[in-house]
Parts: structure tokens; sequence; C-alpha cells
């Protein structure tokens, strides 16, 4: 039987529209989370001159203190410790993210007491980004062992001047099984769509080489590619250049499964835009996470983490992001984006 095939009869049988792990299947599979979060511009309050962190200082625009630093801390902590606990009491496994200055500000979030028990361990480098924000990964020891990092950078041929996020590579075991992650910040639509198309096809085409290689070196490589794209899983970016489809039962060799194609499809958004709901934030497997039998971890659903709280209530912006600042005004929220994750299963 055709493995797309086997696959459209296992998420049949299992049902995609439950939100929580029945009683037999957390007695009958193990369950591993792996996520993504835009945490919407995590800077402390320090003045970093190789940064352009002025508008997030005590002095700068935002009028940022540590008041507001501590309480960006515990929201963006509460909201990480919430992420697939339907599924698993431990939450996400891993989790990729983007938006934060630096390796200090990651290590302060960990430690507060909503994710302290976890004992997150932090994958961070630089990036030479114009506003000064990273990509990360951070990973609970309990589930993941890490076996090699790194981070590539973004070129874009005809614009030697462009610069925007890393893209980061972790490796390592995922319980004993070898998986890989590509956490990403693909360059904004700043300028508009059209005009800033390039460093978006530039992003795609490097993780796209980055899963490649992986590949090459092991043709079943479980690697699990996330980030805020700033493209639709409709996009050319994503359809053509990673080549990322959400037709499983159409998958073509050498194609990716993009399971977030069917959310955007449907209206459930990551992020909003002029009142319209899409999906920026994305998680997209390699084929060998498709599952056949779970004898080891294989996908079972992809789902946005867009509880009540985490939602404004009321007014213009009705049903949005709840957000740490709105046109300039502190609003003590969380984040423009809603976090995304990925549930794999494997028999207990």
């Amino acid at each position: 039987m055709n493995k797309h095939l086997i696959f459209a009869l296992i998420v049949l049988a299992f049902g995609l529209g439950i939100n929580r792990a029945s009683a037999q299947e957390q007695q009958a599979y193990k369950v591993g989370l792996v996520g993504f979060y835009n945490l919407e511009n995590l800077f402390d309050t320090i003045n970093d001159p190789n940064k352009d962190d002025e508008e997030f200082l005590p002095q700068g625009g935002n009028q940022w203190n540590t008041e507001k630093y501590i309480s960006k801390l515990h929201n963006m902590a509460y909201a990480i410790s919430t992420i697939g606990t339907d599924w698993s009491p431990d939450g996400v496994a891993v989790l990729g993210m983007s938006e934060m200055e630096n390796r200090t500000v990651l290590e302060d979030l960990v430690a507060q007491p909503e994710l302290k028990d976890r004992n997150y361990q932090v994958v961070h480098y630089d990036s030479p980004d114009r506003r000064g924000v990273d990509v990360a990964l951070i990973y609970n020891p309990k589930y993941f062992k890490l076996t090699n990092s790194k981070s590539y950078r973004t070129i874009v041929p005809d614009d030697p001047e462009f610069i925007t996020r890393d893209q980061l590579v972790v490796s390592g075991l995922f319980d004993g099984e070898p998986m890989h992650f590509i956490v990403m910040h693909w360059p904004s639509r700043y300028g508009g769509e059209k005009r800033s198309l390039p460093g978006r096809v530039a992003a795609a085409t490097l993780c796209r080489h980055i899963a490649d290689s992986l590949l090459n070196e092991d043709a079943n490589a479980k690697v699990i590619m996330m980030g805020d794209f700033n493209d639709y899983p409709t996009n050319q970016s994503v359809t053509k250049h990673l080549r990322a489809t959400g037709y499983v039962d159409k998958l073509k060799e050498g194609e990716f499964y993009n399971p977030m194609f069917e959310l955007h499809q449907k209206g459930i958004g990551t992020n909003y835009y002029r009142d319209v709901p899409g999906v920026l934030d994305q998680t997209i497997i390699t084929p060998a996470l498709l599952p056949t039998d779970y004898s080891s971890y294989q996908f079972k659903n992809a789902k946005v983490h867009n509880k009540e709280f985490l939602k404004q209530h009321g007014g213009k912006y009705n049903g949005y992001p709840f957000r740490t600042f709105g046109s300039g005004v502190w609003m003590g929220g969380y984040s423009d984006h809603f976090p995304v994750y990925v549930i794999l299963l494997k028999k207990a």
C-alpha cells in the first residue's frame, strides 16, 4: 500500500479533530512535542552598542525598564509552559524561538518559576540582523540529547549588503532517535511583499540546502523545519523553493510535508494582518516523519496554540494575539504571534 495512503488512513483513525490525547493514546504511545514561538522583541534593558536596541531602553521610545522586562519574562514563560500540556504534562520537549536579543534573555527566560523545573537548555548564536534579534532553541534534556549545532548565514546573491537572521541547525537524539531541527526567522515583508521576496527566496533556498545535506548523509533523516517564515504555506518561497506541500497524498519525491497548509486554508492563523488570519509560523517535516506503524517517533498532528489567554478580548483587535505593545502603548501581553507545535507519537 502507498505510504501516503497509509498516512491518510492513520490520520483518519486517530481523528485530527481531537484536542486532547485520549486515555488509550496516553497508555499506548509515547508523546513528543516540538514547537516554535516568535517571542516578539524579548530585549533586556542594557544598551548594546553593537545592536539597534535603543527603543528597548529605559530612555527609549518604549520606556523599557526592569518592571516591564520581568513582566515580559513571566508572560512568555507562562505561555511556553502551557504549550502542548493537553498531550504531555512536560509540555514541549524542543522549542525553536525567534526575536530575542541575546543568550542572556534566554537564560533569564528558562530560569523563570514557570519553566525552571523543566531544566531547559539553551542553543543560541548571535545573528547579524539589523534589529539585533536572533533565533534560538531550548530543549528539555529529559527528552533530547544535543550532539551538534551550527549557525548558517543567509546570502542574497544580488544584494551583498543584505543581512538577516541566521538559520540555526540543532542535531541530537530525541528519546534515543536521531533528529534534526532547523530554526528560522525569514526576512520580513517590509517594503512590500514583492520587493522583499528575494530575501525569503534566499532563506528558503538555504533551508532546502541544509535539509538536503542532512538527507544526503541519511536518506531517512528526520528533520523538522520551523520558524516565522513571513510567508504563508501557499507562497512560492515555501512551495517552489523549499518544495513543501500540504497535500500528503500527492507528495512527490523530494518534497517535504507542510501540515500547516490545512490550518492556513481553514483560516486558523498564527498572526493577523488587516483582520485576516494567516499562518506565518510553520513546522515542516521530511517524509521519514510521516507515520507508518509508529514503531519510531512519527507525526500525528500540528497545532496552533491559540488559547484564550493569549488573545486580545474586545475592541478593534478582538481575537488577535495579545501582544506586548500596541501602537507604541504598553499592553502587558505576550506576543503578536501564537505558538505552534507538532505532536509526535511512538508506540510505548
